[in-house]
């Protein structure tokens, strides 16, 4: 993992910015105000979700590296983040667009801050693994409090942040 000059706190303020601008949609392109209202309601709650998400990096030792990587990884690698400013300790988010930009920026910043906390689970906060041994297949698998390590990060999400957003970033 390349060394990044930008600053956790410079990524997050411009992740934060990123989250907060108006999605832009456009009231022509739905055919009534409840398909309008509907998408409207998925992007607020998007907009809610990555706000709880980047309050949680935030409340954490997650490196601005770990941001970087998670942010080439995740989301199929749409969001990035650049340096910028003279020293390069500042940062610049762009978004590639998918299919329809208003519904994707803020599912992008909770993916990659998904990704992000993910890692720093798995690498920080996984409790010492047991072997168990499986009858059915014959195998010997390490668990985390009788859970494969997925599961128990999936857990950790579901616990931490609910179900909804458990089942959403952390499946």
């Amino acid at each position: 993992m390349a060394q990044t000059t930008m600053t956790r706190e410079n990524i997050l303020a411009a992740l934060h910015r990123w989250v907060a601008q108006r999605p832009g949609l456009e009231f022509g392109n739905y055919g009534d105000s409840v398909a309008y209202r509907s998408e409207l309601r998925g992007i607020t709650r998007d907009c809610t979700e990555a706000r709880r998400l980047l309050g949680y990096i935030g409340r954490t030792s997650i490196s601005a590296d770990a941001i970087v990587e998670a942010a080439r990884g995740a989301y199929s690698g749409r969001l990035t983040l650049t340096p910028s400013g003279a020293d390069g300790t500042g940062c610049t988010v762009n978004y590639c667009t998918g299919q329809y930009w208003p519904t994707e920026y803020r599912r992008a910043v909770c993916a990659v801050a998904a990704s992000a906390i993910w890692a720093y689970w798995r690498d920080e906060c996984m409790p010492g693994g047991e072997l168990m041994h499986n009858s059915e297949t014959g195998e010997t698998l390490t668990r985390y409090r009788g859970m494969r390590a997925g599961d128990y990060l999936s857990k950790l999400g579901r616990d931490e942040f609910g179900r909804g957003m458990g089942r959403r970033w952390f499946n």
